[in-house]
């Protein structure tokens, strides 16, 4: 099992920024990748950003540049810092861990941090 404690959410202005950070316990082997996803009300979840355990980054569309998401291995955390934010980021943001193993990959969540930026 791997448990995921996200931390930095919270309301900023438009143009603002914000680091989100998540802290991973537990079994941390055979990891994958570390990401985060957003959710707003009444749309389905989408990637932010994610990073593989060799070190390829992936980000949404939307990020156009505004995000950088980074990991410290040492501490088994994994941060994503927020520039430029736009009404439209507002949505509970969730840390992400894929597991693989035996062929078969297990996807951890962690319980979501409110983001709501205003204009």
């Amino acid at each position: 099992q791997v448990q995921l404690v996200e931390s930095g959410g919270g309301l900023v202005q438009a143009g603002g920024s914000l680091r989100l950070s998540c802290a991973a316990s537990g079994m941390l082997i055979s990891i994958k990748a570390l990401g985060w996803y957003r959710q707003a009300p009444g749309k389905q979840r989408d990637l932010v950003a994610s990073v593989t355990s060799g070190g390829l980054t992936n980000y949404g569309d939307f990020v156009k540049g505004r995000f950088t998401i980074s990991r410290d291995n040492a501490k088994n955390t994994v941060s994503l810092q927020m520039n430029s934010l736009k009404p439209e980021d507002t949505a509970v943001y969730y840390c992400n861990v894929v597991k693989e193993y035996a062929g078969y990959e297990y996807d951890y969540w962690g319980q979501g941090t409110q983001v709501t930026v205003s204009s």
